[in-house]
């Protein structure tokens, strides 16, 4: 871009996605005099899933304003708790996310995940035709237009990456009731009706078991039930919910 520049300046959260020449307060920035201020700050790294409001010399403006010669330009993030218009809150989850995925559906969250890499333009269909929010730590991928709606996962960390998506959309939790493979619903199920798909140590041990509607998994209070309790017990007092067992 070689036209009128601009001034323009990110907001700290924002500013790992941008070239650290590009990182300060009030950066010179060329324009063409015709892009959207929307491609302006996609041009500076950063995916517009991230974007919150955009003032223009302290006045709020869309992403489509065509800024002009002179201007200054603040970027903010996302609001939160994030707002999700137009459909229920659910989510897709890119293959590199598998772990994120457990623990939201360990949560009760509705996280669709593919365990292969299905491809950029089958996950944006996906996330389209499903109307689902894609999580990934991919910007090419959140940058693809015909997706619903998009987040970036800010850290490779399991335990970090759950609080930022519980914090960021506030989905209601329901604990317990989600299939943690297939993200199908659980249903209480008695020992006589699974008992041919538990190994006789199990059998003779438990009795209280859970079975997924849609993949017919089995699940009882195991040996990483304690580990799985925390983690539940974490998000519902930090994030709210019942922590049923």
């Amino acid at each position: 871009m070689n036209g009128p520049g601009i001034h323009l300046t990110l907001a700290p959260e924002l500013r790992l996605f941008a070239a650290p020449s590009r990182r300060a307060d009030r950066v010179p920035t060329p324009t063409d005099g015709a892009s959207s201020l929307g491609h302006v700050v996609e041009s500076a790294g950063v995916p517009l899933t991230e974007v919150g409001r955009l003032l223009v010399d302290g006045h709020e403006v869309p992403v489509s304003y065509v800024p002009r010669a002179g201007q200054s330009v603040e970027v903010f993030g996302v609001d939160r708790p994030q707002q999700i218009a137009g459909a229920p809150l659910r989510f897709l989850l890119d293959v590199h996310l598998g772990t994120l995925a457990r623990r939201l559906r360990l949560l009760g969250v509705d996280a669709a995940y593919e365990n292969e890499d299905i491809g950029d333009p089958a996950l944006a269909t996906r996330s389209a035709d499903e109307q689902r929010v894609l999580l990934s730590r991919d910007r090419g991928l959140l940058r693809r237009r015909e997706i619903f709606a998009g987040a970036y996962v800010y850290s490779d960390n399991p335990d970090e990456q759950l609080r930022d998506v519980l914090g960021r959309f506030a989905p209601a939790l329901a604990p317990w009731t989600r299939c943690t493979a297939c993200n199908g619903p659980l249903q209480d199920a008695d020992k006589d009706s699974v008992g041919d798909r538990l190994q006789s140590g199990t059998h003779r041990t438990y009795d209280v078991f859970a079975q997924c509607t849609e993949c017919d998994r089995v699940y009882w209070r195991g040996a990483h039930h304690a580990r799985l309790e925390r983690i539940v017990t974490n998000a519902v007092e930090e994030f709210g919910g019942v922590a049923a067992s």
